[in-house]
C-alpha cells in the first residue's frame, strides 16, 4: 500500500520548524551532510531514521541507486516522493506488476505510425524496386526518435531532460524475475541500448529509488548495483513524531493511544501487520469521527481501517481488542509521564 502524497505545507508546522532549527538546504540543492538530509526530509513531514538519512545522503553523493526493502506501508514509496519535492525535481514512477516487460517499462516502437509511413511512401512511389536509396532512407527514418515511444525508464535517462528526475521503481518484487535483467544497464550505467536506434545515455544520472515488499528475493545482480536499506516498522517514539508531523491536528492524548494500540497490534501473529500508512489512515478516520480518545466500541467499528484481512479482524475482534486497548492506555500514560519528566 502506498503512503499519501507528501504535502510540502507540513513544513510550516512543527516538523518544518524543527527542521529549520536543525538547519536544512534550500529546496533544489543537494544536502550537504547527513544532518542536512535528515532536516530536509523532516521539513516535508518525512521522519527518517538516522540510518535511512545516511543511505539517502550517500546515494545522492555517490550517484547510486538505493534499494529499500520492508513491510508494506512503512514509507518506502514516500521517500521517493519526498526526495522529488525536496530537490524540486520531477518524479517518474514505474509501478511494477506481473508480466511487465521492456515495452511497458522502457520503450516500444510506434508500429501503427510506422505502417502508416510505409503506406504513404508506397503511395508516393518511394517504395519501388528502382529506388534502393529511398528504401534505405525510409528504413532509417522508421527507426528514428519520432517513432519511439518512451516509457518510464527511457524518460528518466533522456539526455534532453533539463534536470535529472527522481525515478521510482516501485514494488520490484511484483515483477517477474527475468524483468530484473532489463534494469541492470540502467542501474549501472544509466543508459539503455536500443538495437535499431543506438544507446541512450543520461547527461546527468537520475536519482533512482527501488522498493520491494520482499514477497520474493531480488537478484544479487540488482542488489550489487544499489545501496541497500531495510525499512522497518517505526519505534513508538518515531511513530509519534510521524503522526505529529503529518497530522498535527490529532490531540496528544489520542495520538499516544493510537500509536500504543498499533504497536500492540504488531506484536500479534497477524497475516498483515498495519504499517505507518495504516496509522495515518486510522488517525484521519478517527478525526472524522470527532474522537478525543479511544474506546472499545470505536475500535471495534474501525478495525477495517487498520486490518485488511477478515482472519486478522476476527483474531482481534472482541476481548482481544479490549485487552489491547487497555494495554495501550497504560502505555500512553507512561509516554505522557516520560514526556513530562
Amino acid at each position: 500500500m502506498s503512503d499519501p502524497v507528501v504535502n510540502p505545507v507540513l513544513g510550516l508546522n512543527g516538523a518544518g520548524r524543527l527542521a529549520d532549527q536543525l538547519g536544512r538546504s534550500p529546496v533544489g540543492m543537494l544536502p550537504s551532510s547527513i544532518d542536512d538530509t535528515q532536516a530536509s526530509l523532516l521539513a516535508l513531514g518525512y521522519v527518517p531514521e538516522r540510518s535511512l538519512a545516511t543511505v539517502v545522503y550517500l546515494a545522492l553523493k555517490l550517484q547510486r541507486p538505493v534499494l529499500l526493502e520492508g513491510e508494506p506501508g512503512t514509507g518506502k514509496t514516500e521517500i521517493a516522493k519526498t526526495l522529488a519535492a525536496m530537490l524540486g525535481r520531477p518524479l517518474i514512477r514505474l509501478q511494477c506488476h506481473e508480466g511487465l516487460d521492456l515495452a511497458g517499462a522502457a520503450y516500444e516502437w510506434n508500429y501503427a505510425r510506422q505502417m502508416m509511413e510505409i503506406r504513404l511512401a508506397e503511395a508516393g512511389g518511394q517504395g519501388g524496386s528502382g529506388h534502393a536509396a529511398d528504401r534505405d532512407a525510409l528504413a532509417a527514418e522508421l527507426f528514428s526518435a519520432r517513432f519511439l515511444i518512451k516509457r518510464a525508464l527511457l524518460q528518466a535517462i533522456d539526455p534532453a531532460n533539463p534536470v535529472a528526475p527522481v525515478l521510482l521503481i516501485d514494488e520490484l518484487d511484483r515483477a517477474d524475475e527475468p524483468f530484473e535483467a532489463f534494469l541492470l544497464e540502467v542501474l549501472s550505467d544509466f543508459q539503455i541500448t536500443i538495437p535499431e536506434f543506438g544507446t541512450v545515455k543520461a547527461k546527468e544520472p537520475p536519482i533512482v529509488v527501488l522498493t520491494s515488499n520482499r514477497t520474493r528475493e531480488i537478484h544479487d545482480a540488482v542488489k550489487r548495483r544499489c545501496l541497500y536499506h531495510w525499512v522497518d516498522f517505526p519505534t513508538v517514539k518515531r511513530e509519534l513524531q510521524i503522526l505529529e508531523a503529518r497530522l498535527p491536528q490529532v490531540g496528544r492524548e489520542l495520538a499516544r493511544e493510537i500509536v500504543a494500540f498499533i504497536q500492540g497490534l504488531r506484536k500479534l501473529d497477524l497475516y498483515k501487520l498495519p504499517g505507518i500508512a495504516e496509522t495515518l489512515e486510522w488517525s484521519r478516520a478517527l478525526l472524522e469521527l470527532d474522537a478525543m480518545v479511544l474506546d472499545p466500541e470505536l475500535v471495534q467499528q474501525t478495525l477495517g481501517v487498520l486490518l485488511k484481512y477478515q482472519d486478522d479482524i476476527q483474531r482481534v475482534h472482541g476481548s482481544e481488542a479490549a485487552r489491547l486497548l487497555e494495554e495501550a492506555r497504560v502505555a500512553a500514560r507512561s509516554l505522557q509521564d516520560a514526556a513530562r519528566a
